[in-house]
């Protein structure tokens, strides 16, 4: 397996997406974006498309039909609502799906977190929080960690840098006291 972030495609070295990002709507895409973002941060390349389980059929099955083809090695999907895509693109490949279920109007996103975490027997989705972007990206990249010993690394730094922002919190909080540390919260 390649040791850096992405696969090459041509001779200008253009990286192949490792890792598709996938939506209902363009609407999801705010929820979408942190996963996007903390992939790019790791240098892994993304490709993002907008495909409609309800509105776009024929070409949500078309990719993910040649998703695997093209060297994607999981796939996160947003949708909401009734949340049909991640289900849906977890039925037509082998690749890891990871669904994020957008919060909606009518039920807050309970109503697609449900429908992303009800998949039958032998269909599975992985499924982070409600609008959890952030966690879909950072579950993919420690996905492809298992074969990557770059991402690997990324990943244990991200999750170091965790630790120490909460130990400098913990350490100005200290410090100053309660009434100081809420006030400085608030001024900034």
């Amino acid at each position: 397996m390649n040791s850096g972030p992405g696969n090459l495609n041509s001779a200008k070295a253009e990286p192949l997406p490792l890792v598709a990002v996938i939506m209902g709507s363009d609407s999801d895409l705010t929820t979408m974006k942190p996963a996007i973002e903390v992939l790019e941060k790791f240098g892994i390349t993304v490709e993002v498309r907008i495909l409609s389980a309800h509105r776009t059929p024929l070409e949500m099955v078309r990719f993910g039909e040649e998703a695997q083809a093209k060297g994607i090695k999981v796939i996160i999907a947003g949708a909401g609502g009734a949340a049909h895509l991640p289900g849906m693109i977890a039925s037509l490949t082998a690749i890891p799906v990871i669904g994020v279920p957008v919060q909606s109007k009518a039920l807050n996103g309970v109503d697609s977190m449900y429908s992303i975490l009800q998949m039958p027997g032998g269909i599975p989705v992985a499924t982070v929080a409600i609008g959890g972007g952030l966690n879909a990206g950072l579950l993919a990249a420690q996905i492809l960690a298992t074969a990557n010993s770059n991402i690997y690394e990324q990943v244990t730094a991200y999750r170091q840098s965790l630790h120490q922002e909460v130990i400098t919190k913990d350490k100005k909080l200290v410090d100053l006291g309660v009434k100081n540390y809420m006030s400085q919260m608030h001024n900034t």
